[in-house]
């Protein structure tokens, strides 16, 4: 894998995203040195967060979903909040994309309600993950092991609980983008 400073991220969100959840990362990845790409829905020129009990902050998007070629990408993360990824796991071509990063091995992170994503994308089962807490059912309904823990690494998936947990959760994308073979931390908290 390349160095964070060579390496193409890709962000997954739409309306409703939790703000800190899309920010940070955003911000952190692009502090690192990594170039990081936003995609939404057909026909979103921009996307507004979901701050505390306000709608919050736009952030301009830079593809739809369906133009994303993965072979650009070296990760994927996939931000929280209760309605963008509801609506997301919806939307045809959100859940093929993240399957494609999934079915090639590529890094796949999703942080809070996100891992309803990959529910939606049958890529659960068997696999070490955590989230907000609502979402257990989900997962576990889905053939996965829940945990609370701040982050957990299941082969290319990096999953986290919640807004208090994204400095581990950056820490995790970062370290496995870096990493010689990504997920070797199998299950780790």
């Amino acid at each position: 894998m390349p160095s964070i400073r060579e390496s193409r991220i890709l962000i997954m969100a739409t309306d409703g995203f939790e703000q800190s959840e899309l920010m940070v990362p955003l911000n952190k990845l692009r502090g690192a040195g990594a170039k990081v790409d936003i995609a939404a829905p057909e026909g979103a020129s921009e996307i507004k967060g979901w701050f505390e009990k306000n709608w919050g902050q736009k952030v301009p998007v830079d593809l739809e979903i369906g133009a994303v070629d993965i072979e650009d990408y070296d990760a994927l993360v996939l931000p929280g909040g209760q309605m963008n990824p509801d609506v997301l796991r919806m939307n045809d071509d959100a859940v093929a994309l993240v399957q494609e990063f999934i079915d090639a091995g590529k890094i796949v992170a999703a942080i809070c309600h996100a891992p309803w994503l990959l529910v939606e994308a049958d890529a659960v089962d068997g696999r070490c993950l955590t989230s907000w807490p609502s979402v257990r059912t989900d997962i576990e309904n889905a053939g996965g092991e829940w945990v609370d823990r701040e982050v957990v690494v299941d082969e290319h998936i990096i999953t986290s609980r919640s807004p208090k947990d994204l400095d581990a959760f950056v820490a995790a994308i970062i370290e496995q983008i870096e990493a010689e073979q990504p997920g070797e931390e199998r299950k780790q908290a």
